[in-house]
């Protein structure tokens, strides 16, 4: 049976414990692939002020790492973890590093990729910091390239809450 929607998959958060996306039904979820070496990398400030500001109002930033684009994640779980802490003050869920294309993409992004379709219908995640915004039904409602900077998907978020 292919899968409905994101509730129907299962992650490992940053610790190494495997978690159901099923915790966030209800909320709208901006899930991003993230890297700790990326001219992106400022986007974590972003990422962060909306989990603050939006997050008392059924909203969650789910953050995955990914190091498929030039080495820019190459840090274990642990230093990923302590790095976007340390430097933007991360405190939204994040999750062990992923593949996002490829034979080895997750399932979760395989998923992702083929309900928001990217330039011209492709399905690759063509860099880091891609964004899909799903909302409180579990469904994937659009697709934002790393360009789209977090405050100017604040209004599309918004609309869900």
């Amino acid at each position: 049976m292919a899968e409905a929607n994101v509730y129907d998959f299962t992650v490992r958060d940053i610790q190494g414990n495997e978690k159901s996306l099923e915790e966030y039904r209800g909320k709208a979820l901006l899930i991003v692939n993230t890297a700790s070496k990326c001219g992106f990398t400022p986007q974590f400030e972003g990422l962060q002020t909306l989990h603050k500001e939006l997050g008392g109002r059924g909203f969650e930033v789910l953050g995955f790492p990914c190091n498929q684009f030039l080495n820019q994640d190459p840090g274990n779980d642990e230093a990923i973890s302590q790095f976007c802490s340390l430097n933007y003050g991360v405190d939204f869920p994040m999750f062990s590093k992923v593949e996002v294309n490829g034979a080895g993409a997750h399932p979760l992004f395989q998923f992702l990729k083929r309900e928001a379709k990217g330039l011209m219908g492709s399905e690759k995640v063509k860099w880091n910091f891609t964004k899909f915004l799903v909302g409180p039904d579990g469904q994937v409602i659009r697709r934002y390239p790393p360009t789209a900077k977090p405050e100017d998907i604040r209004a599309d978020i918004e609309k869900l809450l």
